[in-house]
Parts: C-alpha cells; structure tokens; sequence
C-alpha cells in the first residue's frame, strides 16, 4: 500500500528522503506555468497508477512511500491553453532528471509519431519512453580526479561505438560499448599514444529524429539529445549501463586518462514544434525554450529549438546534470556543443547567469570547460568571447594551418600567429595560453586523411543531394580525387598528414586530435557523417597505418617533454620565442607575407624548422650545437641543415 504526502520542493527529480518519519521516493517538478501534474507509475504489465502532485510555488511536488529501485515512471501536464503552451494530458512525459529510460519509441512512419504530437489526443501511455528510478551505489575505491593541467593536456575525440566496432581484437559482444573501450586493449592503445584525455562525443540518451528513421538511417554523432543525464543503452553489453560507463571511467582514471564529456544544453531532440513531445515541452513548453511569436521557435541551433538557459529554472536543471556527471561519474571536464547558447540572454554575454554559476560552483571550478564558440543565430560566433574558466575550439588555427599547409598560402604571419597559441584572439582579453583548443580536423568535416584526398566533399549518401556539410574545407586531394595507387601522390599525401599533426600538436595551446587521424582512416570524402552509423565512420584497425601511429605518438612524446620544460605553460614572448627567416636573419615585418619556410627557437633549446615547400630547403641555423630531435628529410651540415621535404623538423641544444 502506498502512501502520498506533499513532500519537499528539493532536489528537483526523483531522490530517496524521508517525510515525516516514513521513507520513500521525492518526486519535483517545475512547471510554473502549469496547472495540474500527476506522478505515472508503471507495473511489470506497463498498467498505468496517476498520483496527483501537490503545486509548491512553481514546482509540483510528491513524497511516495513503497517505490522500488527499477521502478518505471513519466509524468503528465496540464495547464492553459494559450500559445506557446502546449499542455494535453494524453501524453506521458520523461522527467528532464531521468537517470535511466527504456522503452524507446521509433518514429519510421508518420503513423508512429502522431500519438507524440502535442496537439494528437490519443494516449500515449503504453507507447512513450518512460524514466527509471535506479541505484547510483558504485564502488570507485581510490579513484580521484586527476587534474592533469592544461599545459600537459592532449584531447582525444572519439566515439564509443566507432572506435572500437571493427577491432577483430575484442570479443564481438564488448565491440562499440563502454566495456569495449575500457578493455584492456584499448587503454593499453591510448597509453601508447600518450593521450591523457578522452573527449567522448554524446554518451547520454539521444532520439534518431523522424526524418532520418524515415530515410533507414541513424543519428550516429548522438546530438539529438532525449534525455541529459542518461547514458544511452546502446553503448552497454547489459541493462547495467550505469554501472558499465562507471567502470570505464574508472578503468581510463587508473590509466592516468581523464575523461571529457561533450554535452548538448543548446536543444533537445523534440525539435521544431511539429516534432515529438517527450519531455520539455510538454511539462513547460515557455520555460524551457526560447519563443518569437505564438509557438514559433527561435532556432539559433538549425535543430528546430533553442534551449532558454536565461531562466532559472531552466539554468538549474543544467547546473544539476553537470554537478550529476561530476558527483555520480566523476567525469573530469565538458565540451559544450553550441556553447553560444549558454550564454543568450537572448544576446550572448560573457557575464550571464549560466557562467557565473559555473564558474563559482565548487563541484564544476576545478573541471575543464571546452566551448564549441559558434551557433546559426545573430551574433553566434563568439571565438575568444567565452569567460576565463573557459578553453575555445579555434577554427582560425584550422582554417589557417590548412591553408597554410595544402593551399601555397604564403601568409607566414598566419602560420606565427596560430602556432603561438593564437594571441591575437586571447592574449590581449586577459585569456590564458590553453584557451585555444588547437584542431585541424575534428568529428564534423572532413577528416585528415580525406582533407589530403579530396578537393570536394561527397555526402551522397546522406541523403540530401551533396546540399549538406561545409563547402569551405581547404582541402587538397594531391592530383587525383579519392583514393590513389600512384606512389608519389600517396607520399605526397603522407608528407602533409604529418606536417598537420606536427603543427596541431606541438603548437602553444591545448592539441585535440581526431580518433583515426593517426591511422589514415577514411570516410571516403564525406564530410558530414552525422548519419553513417557503419563503415565509413567506424575505425578499420585492419588496414590501419603503423607507422604514421607511431609518428604521432614520437610527436607526443615530444609535446610532452617540451611542457616538462615549461615551453607550454605561458604565453611566448621575445625572450623565449624568437623567429627567424631560413637565413637565420631575424623575421622583418615584410617577411611575415610572404615565403613557405621559417624557424622557430624556443627557450634556447627547441628549434623548430618549418619547410611547406614541396622542395628541398636550406636552413642557417642559429649559433650553437644542433642535432636532431625529430622530424624526417633532414641533412645537418655545421651551420646549416637541409630539410629535404615538406614538414616540420625539430633540433636541439647538444652538448659537446
């Protein structure tokens, strides 16, 4: 026999308390701007039981007595009618805290999605996904955060499933899951690599939209965000996903491997407002999204909605789910998709209420904060316009360097400017040297080995006619378009790849490399893979490139002793970074527009020589003892050193 009572109106979601002596399950919801809410439980036989929940202020609350760990739950909303409200108590809704949800609906036909129409009055009930009360208990032993600091920090951006679906090395069940990457294997790889970071595109529970499950595809990059604080099944060996992701990132933490989430605040996967009412919308569809006229969306995210992080009660529920990640997984750091919209007010500000909560919150002040700095909407693309607590995808760093190094530009100034932390764009707003976020390529665009293999993107098998994707890519296919048996394109190919990863990761910032690059995978030129959950995306161990993998990780083992000795901890300045024509004649302002080659002394120590020509080129080095640290093609004659390809190659200080 249960029992109800009003219950407290804190936390928010469901949690264990105690309420008047009896104990049992707390249950808030904050919807102001409706009217009624009644609390859904569901039986083993999906039999619906409606408790009515009591209106505390703007929240609706309900203490339960006799709730069991796996039970299932959903709530439903009613309220005024008046535009944008769109309250129908047909629909069962997930709770915005849900910590776990089954019962995926598909939506491959307009018949499956009409009874989640906001408008539709036929109920829902057995046919809507539904939240689970579950036990967060885990045993972490030891495990504590790691706090690598930004200075010795390289990001690996993966994707669970991909990374390890085809590695004949693993047992076909652990392939494309948390327990996959946790594998003994595969952090043996990473270490290898010398990656001290993960940044994992979406893990949480996300929605394949109508459209795509209409078309026979799948939301493969995971943006279609269902549910925030819910890990998505389909990345589980068993039902006991909580546990699986705990276990992974304890795995990864012995490993000395931090873990970055990236996180999607910016809309959900009810997209536009013909779109599937699942949760937000249906509970407080005003105070969860940013609205022009009637029910229209502002959509500042091309998604079909725009999360309104302005309100309070929208901004606490994000403050949670962070706090949840941080508390309940230990995950050491986010990388915000869209992050512009963190900061809408509805125009952007470096001030607003989301980051001053963030950066005073003593659960998140110590985690790394990564911004994807751009959205669609006005005033959208805020690259250095983030607070201090935050590092920046740089897309100047990305778009220069390829220019620089596949498209003959002769702007050295460029190249300066990025390699040194881009302090043109943070220096002078008081922003430290880690705030650039240093990538060439990264899940969305072209990847390095197709960035060296096309000159054009191919998305055909999108969907979409070739429309989709970037137009803008930089790219150089070498001479021939796509895949190539010619010898000398294939080298050619070679030498850029690892001209790009030298500079991406040796440059002053924090270096974020892209699963697969340092193997020559390919995905066939599509630059858009947002919906290719197959070969094309998932990384093909079989035919990866040994000794491009051991480049990278030489590259990294040098990254890190240059930090060890402080080159990466501040900004670069005349007394530890001087540049030098390949005259060893000082860089003259006129210098800066024009030429292919350039050296690079930091600290007295590291002399790096930069040869973008596709011929050979002499370099008067500097006064002093010089001998090879690492790079190929090089010739070393007394004063001088013949660098005999295009590349990047390091000398060091010797000591006779």
């Amino acid at each position: 026999m249960r029992e109800t009572f009003i219950g407290y109106s804190y936390p928010l979601g469901y949690s264990k308390a105690v309420y008047q002596g009896k104990e049992g399950f707390n249950f808030v919801l904050a919807a102001p701007h409706a009217t009624h809410a009644w609390l859904c439980l569901f039986d083993e036989n999906q039999q619906e039981t409606r408790y009515a929940m009591y209106r505390n202020h703007d929240c609706f609350t309900l203490f339960i007595t006799n709730i069991a760990i796996g039970q299932k739950y959903g709530f439903r909303v009613d309220g005024g009618k008046e535009p944008p409200n769109c309250y129908n108590v047909t629909k069962l809704l997930l709770d915005p805290y849900s910590r776990l949800v089954v019962d995926i609906p598909e939506f491959k036909t307009t018949q499956q999605l009409m009874p989640f129409l906001w408008f539709n009055q036929q109920d829902n009930g057995l046919l809507a996904p539904k939240s689970v009360v579950v036990d967060t208990a885990f045993d972490w032993e030891d495990d504590k955060p790691l706090r690598t600091p930004w200075s010795q920090t390289v990001i690996y951006e993966l994707h669970v499933k991909g990374f390890s679906q085809l590695n004949e090395k693993l047992p076909r069940k652990l392939r494309g899951t948390f327990a996959g990457l946790a594998a003994a294997e595969n952090v043996a790889y990473l270490q290898s690599l010398g990656v001290t970071a993960v940044e994992l595109l979406p893990i949480t529970l996300h929605l394949d939209e109508p459209r795509l499950q209409q078309m026979g595809k799948m939301n493969y990059w995971g943006y279609n965000v269902l549910s925030h604080c819910a890990p998505d099944q389909r990345f589980s060996t068993s039902e006991e996903v909580l546990l699986e992701l705990k276990s992974l990132i304890k795995t990864l933490h012995k490993a000395g491997i931090e873990v970055i989430l990236d996180v999607v605040f910016n809309h959900t996967a009810e997209n536009d407002i013909g779109g599937p009412t699942l949760c937000q919308r249906g509970i407080d569809n005003q105070l969860y999204y940013w609205h022009g006229q009637h029910q229209h969306y502002l959509n500042w995210t091309g998604c079909g909605n725009s999360l309104n992080l302005s309100e309070p009660r929208v901004l606490q529920w994000v403050m949670d789910c962070l706090r949840y990640w941080v508390e309940d997984f230990h995950i050491d750091g986010f990388r915000f998709d869209l992050a512009p919209l963190l900061g809408r007010t509805p125009e952007f500000k470096q001030n607003a209420a989301l980051f001053l909560a963030m950066a005073q919150d003593p659960v998140l002040a110590p985690c790394k904060m990564i911004a994807e700095p751009w959205d669609i909407g006005d005033g959208g693309y805020q690259l250095s316009g983030f607070p201090h607590f935050f590092s920046e995808w740089n897309d100047r760093f990305r778009g220069d360097m390829r220019q620089f190094w596949l498209n003959d530009s002769q702007e050295l100034g460029a190249l300066a400017l990025r390699f040194a932390g881009s302090a043109d764009l943070f220096q002078y707003k008081g922003r430290a040297a880690r705030s650039s976020i240093n990538f060439v390529t990264a899940h969305d665009g072209f990847n390095l080995q197709d960035l060296v293999s096309y000159n054009q993107k191919h998305n055909h098998n999108n969907g979409e006619d070739n429309r989709d994707g970037d137009n803008h890519n930089f790219s150089f296919n070498h001479g021939e378009e796509g895949e190539s048996t010619n010898p000398e394109i294939i080298k050619q190919r070679l030498l850029s790849k690892k001209a790009l990863l030298a500079t991406q990761l040796l440059a002053l910032g924090t270096p974020m490399l892209l699963a697969g690059d340092e193997i020559g995978h390919s995905q066939q030129g599509n630059n858009n893979c947002y919906c290719q959950d197959n070969e094309l995306t998932w990384l093909n161990w079989q035919q990866a490139d040994d000794s491009l993998q051991q480049y990278v990780a030489e590259l990294i083992t040098l990254r890190k002793e240059m930090a060890s000795a402080g080159v990466y901890d501040d900004w670069w300045n005349t007394e530890n970074a001087q540049w030098f024509r390949a005259d060893g004649q000082p860089m003259q302002t006129q210098d800066w527009h024009q030429g292919r080659t350039l050296m690079l002394l930091l600290q007295g120590k590291y002399l790096l020589l930069f040869n973008a020509n596709r011929t050979a080129q002499t370099f008067l080095l500097p006064e002093g003892h010089w001998q090879k640290r690492f790079g190929e093609g090089l010739e070393l004659q007394q004063s001088q050193a013949i660098v005999a390809q295009l590349g990047i190659v390091i000398l060091t200080q010797s000591l006779s």
